[in-house]
């Protein structure tokens, strides 16, 4: 393209386009100016056909490979492709569900999540294959065999009620936060204040990052019986007010237009009112 030049930029760089990214989305030479427009395209929502196309070509590209064998660039497309909004991407990302990159097709399931498209169902069901017998570390890799928290959560956005009996057994898995990722989707599949509560005693563990999980999760799912409980977790304020959030507009969402809020959500608004 005129005027463009292969280049990173940054994401507040006013001199970094639409143009200058498709260019380096498209070029051979520079991997890394590749694998940062494609994150740009899908941080700003760049939602135009030669900008999909791109992300699509890039999805399938060879070229980039990390010394584990990975695509960098597969990933980083994969990611983008979900917030762009757009169905006709899900054909292509439910392909990358069979791609060999695990981190791959972990962003092609959280893509999938994000769109919302019950064609990918199958897809995703196939991964939970072999079940929890299978569902193991990989020797010498920081993962399990497959990614089971972004194929738990997709199932469940997706209400995959066909699902629901290859879900149970991963409330027993050895990491919490596959557990929690089944609990979520049982959740939301079924609407069973159990496995919400799960998720409430999980505001008590000892780790952090385990409590963080569990608050992001109560959050997704619009859990409204964990209010209380995630106002007395032992995290930070911004992370209980996200989650806070997340069941305001969950429930908000559900009503219909109408002049007051009931007694749950007044007591829900004070609490988050409690935390700033």
């Amino acid at each position: 393209m005129a005027g463009s030049s292969v280049g990173q930029g940054s994401a507040d760089d006013p001199a970094y386009t639409i143009e200058q990214a498709l260019f380096n989305l498209q070029q051979t030479d520079d991997p890394s100016a590749r694998y940062y427009a494609a994150w740009w395209i899908g941080r700003f929502r760049v939602n135009e056909p030669m900008a999909i196309q791109a992300l699509l070509d890039a999805l399938k590209d060879n070229s980039d490979r990390s010394p584990d064998g990975g695509y960098p660039l597969r990933r980083n497309a994969a990611k983008a492709l979900g917030k762009l909004g757009e169905v006709s991407v899900v054909p292509a990302l439910i392909e990358a569900l069979s791609c060999h990159d695990y981190y791959v097709r972990e962003s092609a399931a959280q893509s999938l999540e994000m769109l919302g498209d019950r064609r990918a169902i199958p897809g995703l069901i196939s991964l939970l294959e072999g079940g929890i017998a299978v569902a193991q570390q990989v020797e010498g890799k920081p993962h399990l065999s497959e990614p089971y928290e972004a194929i738990l959560e997709a199932l469940g956005k997706l209400q995959a009620k066909k699902a629901i009996s290859l879900i149970e057994p991963f409330l027993e898995h050895f990491v919490p936060k596959v557990q929690f990722a089944a609990a979520r989707a049982l959740y939301q599949l079924t609407e069973n204040p159990l496995y919400g509560e799960k998720l409430v005693t999980a505001l008590q563990e000892k780790t952090l990052q385990v409590r963080r999980s569990a608050l992001m999760d109560l959050g997704a799912i619009g859990y409204l019986g964990a209010v209380d409980a995630i106002a007395h977790t032992l995290a930070e304020n911004s992370l209980k007010l996200i989650a806070l959030k997340g069941i305001l507009e969950h429930h908000l969402g559900q009503q219909t237009i109408q002049l007051e809020l009931n007694d749950d959500l007044v007591h829900l608004m004070n609490v988050m009112d409690s935390l700033l």
